[in-house]
């Protein structure tokens, strides 16, 4: 345990003077410029660590993907855009693709909802007792997705009718009669790809509550009491004033969990490697890369899922724009 935290301290101190003496010598490089250049470089040069890391573990791995995506498994000879035909002709990957875009419509919008009515509610509690339901709900952030997935798999396991149900839903059916469902399996109406979702819902819901309730609680008050004099209810200044006022914190959680939710694998993986038709694009992608060893569909997976992202990326960085410059 010493020798860990030794090392985990030295790699620190290492990371941070390594950070400063990088500054100090571009500094340094800088200052035996003419002053003219001098000044016109420095901001370059202190920003170039930056745009080489971009370079490097970002573009370039982003431009490499997308060019083994159209090389076989073996990433040796070139196969064209066969692995995106073969991967979208497979009804296996749409119904991939569809599970996924289950959870992008479900997810973000129930966190969204269920975070600013928690937000809503506990602001009315008073300042103890708000903190304390907060601190409760928040919990969950603080556990792993891997965690999550494992206690969640305790809540729903299942055992043979006529054993002890250790599994918490079943348990609690139990009492009325009903017999033990295997929740994981049962893929009627999409019920298990449900159950998954509920264990992100448990973890993100604290991310939007917290974020939505700085939001309310940063509405005027004064537009507050000029709506109750002109009448208004309290649903009415709920819709009419709060949320209008909080809109753009609402798209930043939404947009945040979506891009979450397209990259979700953990969940899937550890609960049911992508059986019983609950698969997504996360998990495919691992599927394919290592136990399938095939580099090509694996990078043509990537290569849609940054497709998709990329639109949504853009309208954030938008939106950030648009708000900094109406404040």
């Amino acid at each position: 345990m010493l020798e860990k935290s030794i090392s985990a301290l030295l790699t620190v101190l290492a990371g941070v003077g390594g950070a400063l003496l990088l500054f100090y010598l571009l500094n340094k490089i800088a200052e035996l410029l003419p002053e003219r250049w001098e000044e016109r470089l420095k901001p370059i040069l202190y920003i170039l660590p930056a745009y080489l890391a971009i370079t490097l573990y970002l573009i370039y791995p982003a431009i490499q993907t997308g060019i083994n995506s159209l090389k076989d498994q073996s990433s040796t000879e070139w196969v064209g855009f066969e692995n995106y035909t073969e991967l979208l002709s497979s009804s296996n990957f749409r119904d991939t693709l569809f599970n996924t875009i289950l959870w992008i419509i479900i997810v973000p919008v129930v966190t969204v909802i269920f975070g600013l009515a928690i937000a809503v509610l506990a602001d009315r509690l008073r300042p103890k007792s708000e903190n304390l339901v907060k601190t409760i709900i928040f919990l969950p952030m603080a556990i792993s997705m891997i965690g999550a997935a494992i206690v969640w798999n305790f809540i729903y396991e299942v055992r043979p009718k006529g054993q002890p149900q250790i599994g918490l839903q079943n348990a609690v059916i139990g009492l009325f009669g009903m017999d033990p469902i295997a929740w994981l399996e049962k893929s009627q109406f999409h019920l298990n790809s449900l159950m998954l979702m509920l264990i992100l819902l448990w973890a993100q819901v604290g991310f939007s509550m917290v974020l939505l309730s700085a939001a309310v609680k940063g509405v005027p008050g004064d537009t507050l009491e000029a709506a109750r004099i002109d009448g208004a209810n309290e649903r009415q200044i709920f819709f009419q004033v709060v949320v209008p006022q909080i809109k753009g914190t609402i798209i930043t959680v939404f947009v945040t969990v979506t891009i979450g939710v397209m990259k979700i694998f953990d969940i899937v993986y550890v609960t049911t490697n992508g059986n019983f038709n609950t698969n997504v694009i996360g998990n495919e992608f691992y599927n394919q890369l290592t136990t399938n060893f095939n580099n090509g569909a694996a990078s043509a997976i990537v290569v849609l899922l940054m497709l998709a992202v990329i639109p949504i990326m853009i309208y954030q960085v938008r939106h950030f724009k648009a708000e900094e410059a109406a404040a």
